[in-house]
């Protein structure tokens, strides 16, 4: 009808605490498409079909998919190095025993955090500056953590490693293929598959020195 007014229609807020909800969910079905399929064969519409929502909903919330994976790193694994700090400081000052403590807290704390932990070590050409900005600068914190901790065993005279950054990237990359081959349901309780590991990180293949 000619000069009628038009209502204004105001779009109705979700409480806090839905927006949250539905962020969460968006969260934890990206971390089971990028630990299964990668973050390179994952795509915003795949997330947004496991959901049932339009890919509107996740451009709303995070951006774009990188702004996803960072919003899923700051949730689990960006504060990690903190974490690892935190556990050495009732480690006491045995440089072995806190080499032990640092490689146990590791394991357990990526098992806290298993998927997102896979999808941390992805192909970094894929990131913007930006994101790979975040991703070295938490890579980098655990790598000084243990440097830290192995050049306290060489000085302590309990190591001849003449060159520690190497034997750092090599502990990193044990723990770094627990999280790819490593399954819950296995045969062996993850303390058990811990110590397996941290025994083979201290000791090697051929195992403690004879006593001299």
């Amino acid at each position: 009808m000619a000069g009628a007014r038009t209502k204004k229609v105001v779009p109705l807020e979700l409480p806090s605490e839905e927006l949250l909800t539905r962020r969460d969910d968006i969260m934890n079905v990206a971390i089971d498409l990028f630990a299964k399929r990668g973050f390179k064969g994952t795509s915003i519409r795949n997330i947004a079909d496991a959901l049932g929502v339009s890919v509107s909903n996740i451009y709303h919330y995070f951006g774009n998919k990188e702004g996803l994976w960072l919003a899923i790193l700051e949730h689990s694994v960006k504060d990690l190095p903190k974490r690892l700090a935190a556990e050495l400081r009732d480690a006491g000052d045995d440089p072995a025993e806190r080499l032990r403590a640092l490689l146990r807290a590791h394991l357990k704390l990526s098992a806290l955090h298993h998927k997102e932990s896979q999808i941390f070590f992805i192909d970094q050409s894929m990131l913007s500056p930006e994101g790979m900005k975040v991703n070295r600068k938490i890579q980098k914190g655990v790598l000084d953590i243990y440097v830290k901790e192995l050049t306290d065993l060489k000085k302590a005279g309990k190591t001849d490693a003449d060159n520690i950054k190497i034997m750092a990237f090599n502990m990193l990359a044990l723990v770094n293929w627990y999280l790819r081959w490593y399954r819950a349901d296995g045969a062996l309780p993850a303390e058990k598959v811990h110590q397996y590991i941290i025994d083979f990180a201290l000791h090697g293949v051929l195992g403690p020195p004879e006593p001299r």
